[in-house]
């Protein structure tokens, strides 16, 4: 048995000596690589954190101390250090264990989220519940890297714990000078002073070289550093960052230094108030594929990686984020009004091409969405056209900004929502099944989903020609077979008929990839003898205005989408035929409105029963139930 698999919790750990220490840490690296190589996950962050996770376990009393990791992702060796070893090899499995922490696999894990920058509101309430419950033992722990330190919403929470110094809070910063990838802003500037520059006569000469360079305010920046009076050292340092703010300041640390790691920490649970402590960690560490992988030290690996050499076994297949990504860079040779935002997903989002190619038109702005939308709205205010890129689950962070920043402004802004419906193993919080609700409340906001990578540059050269705010959805997913197009209908694609001379007996609808389905859904249907239409509207809002005459002639009005149920383009569907008169049901198909547990995309998709063979079977029933065109029952939602 090894020293890992010993262990049945974090007591156990603060018996340990230096050398046991030492094994342990190398024991979780080589479990990390095994199993995250085998069943895809982040590897790149927890190989970071394995010496800073030991030492807040030994100092502190998990589960009655809380450990809040923010985003998240670096909880595995969190995982594996609270009595989870035996199920560590189910990560991200169906069934099995999630990738984020999970208040449903350990009292350990209290926060179960993985959208960043939360951690210390969470821990300011905690901590402020233990004080107010008379429990002044108990200390709260937010561990949040200096990627996340660029959310504003971590700032608004720096701003209240500062303002109370008797709550019992620790804030780990956890600094590796990235998020996904390096981290950008004054903030992360700031942090990375302390990386590069040692010695008070190195950093004036970084400071010339450096800051000149930064685009628009690097010169005069550099000005004003160097005439504060309390000197240009004082200001390079984080701790009066923070000690402005009242904050209590330790560090920086080395955080592969066990035994300094683990001082810093007891120093910060003694003081009694709200402390930081400044951690330098490496992501990727002890792990040379991840070490020397300069995109973003393997920050997320596929299933079927070669643990040896951090590469995939599999080519891996084209994508729609690949797709995007051809896409914009063509429209950026043509079109120089054309500009980029992203949140720190420059990688994930496709936009690397583009910002190789033009990188005065590309802003990341680290993850900070709301700030990505409204900037967007003062680009287009001033005469540009830009594309915002954002994974669907984070645009919900950003709904006040899109509604009334850009729709009330009636800007044209282009949103291109990748990681849209269904992602899958990455669980609840990162399914994109909100933004198709949430985005047809904006007015004026014109929605498009493609069908295929063909519809894409279709309806992305079309959003990049409106003058008013546009929106792009497409899921985490190869792109798969062309759907070809039969004909139009207003403007929609239709892509199934029924056979010569019969009658149209349902019309589906498929937003999306879900126009697919339909098209096989339509044809299981012909072989039942039930003539069926499939339509891909293409734009989803505003409900195309050639609907309701083709819904008047059917029996059955059937729509499909991988997003919520409750307030999508089946809802929008149905109330546009309701306002123009046609009483033909509407039956929606979506996924079930609840937070959906990791599995395969498939899988869930199968769930929810938005398959081709599911739609049929639920249609054929259907008819059948209805019996005639006169019958009053209406069929009811899934």
């Amino acid at each position: 048995m090894t020293l890992l698999d010993s262990l049945r919790g974090p007591q156990d750990l603060k018996d340990l000596g230096p050398n046991e220490l030492t094994s342990l840490a190398a024991e979780i690296r080589s479990r990390l690589i095994s199993t995250v190589s085998a069943n895809s996950g982040h590897l790149g962050p927890n190989l970071g954190v394995v010496e800073l996770t030991i030492a807040l376990h030994r100092v502190f009393d998990s589960p009655r101390d809380p450990l809040v990791f923010d985003t998240g992702h670096q909880s595995y060796v969190h995982k594996l250090l609270t009595g989870r070893q035996a199920d560590f090899g189910t990560l991200r499995q169906p069934g099995g264990m999630s990738g984020y922490p999970s208040r449903a696999e350990s009292p350990h894990d209290h926060v179960e989220n993985s959208h960043a920058s939360t951690s210390m509101s969470y821990a300011d309430g905690l901590a402020k519940a233990f004080r107010l419950r008379g429990e002044h033992d108990r200390t709260a722990v937010a561990v949040i890297g200096d990627g996340a330190l660029t959310g504003g919403m971590a700032w608004e929470a720096l701003n209240n714990i500062a303002a109370d110094r008797t709550n019992r809070v620790v804030i780990v910063v956890n600094d590796n000078g990235r998020s996904y990838a390096p981290t950008h802003g004054a903030i992360a500037a700031h942090l990375a002073q302390v990386r590069t520059t040692r010695r008070y006569e190195n950093v004036l000469d970084t400071v010339k070289s450096a800051l000149p360079r930064t685009p628009l305010v690097g010169a005069p920046l550099y000005e004003t550093l160097h005439g504060i009076k309390k000197g240009i050292k004082d200001v390079l340092q984080p701790q009066v960052m923070f000690e402005d703010l009242g904050l209590k300041y330790v560090g920086p640390i080395d955080g592969h230094d066990q035994a300094g790691v683990e001082r810093a920490l007891a120093h910060a649970r003694g003081f009694g108030g709200p402390v930081i402590v400044h951690v330098l960690t490496r992501k990727g560490h002890g792990y040379p594929p991840a070490e020397n992988n300069n995109e973003d030290h393997l920050h997320q690996v596929a299933a079927g990686t070669d643990p040896l050499t951090g590469t995939t076994f599999k080519a891996a297949a084209r994508t729609w984020s690949h797709v995007f990504a051809d896409e914009i860079l063509e429209i950026g040779h043509k079109r120089e009004d054309v500009v980029a935002i992203t949140a720190a997903m420059l990688h994930p989002t496709g936009l690397a091409p583009f910002a190789a190619a033009y990188p005065d038109r590309v802003f990341d702005v680290g993850i900070a969405e709301q700030h990505a939308v409204t900037s967007a709205a003062g680009l287009a205010m001033g005469g540009l056209h830009p594309v915002v890129a954002l994974y669907s689950t984070f645009l919900n962070r950003a709904f006040d900004q899109l509604l009334m920043d850009v729709a009330l402004h009636r800007l044209p802004v282009t949103f291109v929502l990748d990681r849209a419906g269904v992602t899958g193993p990455d669980g609840a919080s990162h399914n994109g099944m909100w933004d198709g609700s949430i985005s047809q409340l904006v007015p004026g906001l014109r929605i498009a989903a493609p069908r295929d990578a063909a519809r894409l540059a279709e309806l992305l050269a079309e959003a990049l020609d409106d003058d008013g705010p546009t929106l792009l959805r497409f899921p985490k997913a190869p792109a798969g077979d062309e759907v070809p197009g039969l004909g139009t209908l207003g403007g929609m694609d239709v892509v199934a008929r029924p056979q010569a001379g019969a009658a149209v007996d349902v019309l589906l609808v498929g937003a999306g990839v879900m126009a697919g389905v339909c098209a096989d859904a339509a044809a299981r249907l012909a072989d039942q003898g039930i003539g069926a239409l499939a339509l891909d509207p293409r734009w989803v809002k505003p409900v195309d205005p050639a609907l309701a005459p083709a819904a008047q002639d059917a029996r059955l009005v059937v729509t499909v989408e991988d997003n919520g149920i409750s307030g999508g383009f089946g809802d929008a569907v149905a109330r546009a035929l309701r306002e123009a008169g046609v009483t033909t049901p509407v039956v929606p198909f979506g996924l079930p409105q609840e937070f959906l547990t990791h599995d395969t995309r498939g899988d869930i998709l199968k769930r929810a029963g938005l398959t081709g063979r599911d739609i049929a079977r639920s249609v054929t029933e259907a008819v059948s139930e209805r019996g005639s065109e006169d019958s009053d029952s209406v069929v009811g939602s899934r």
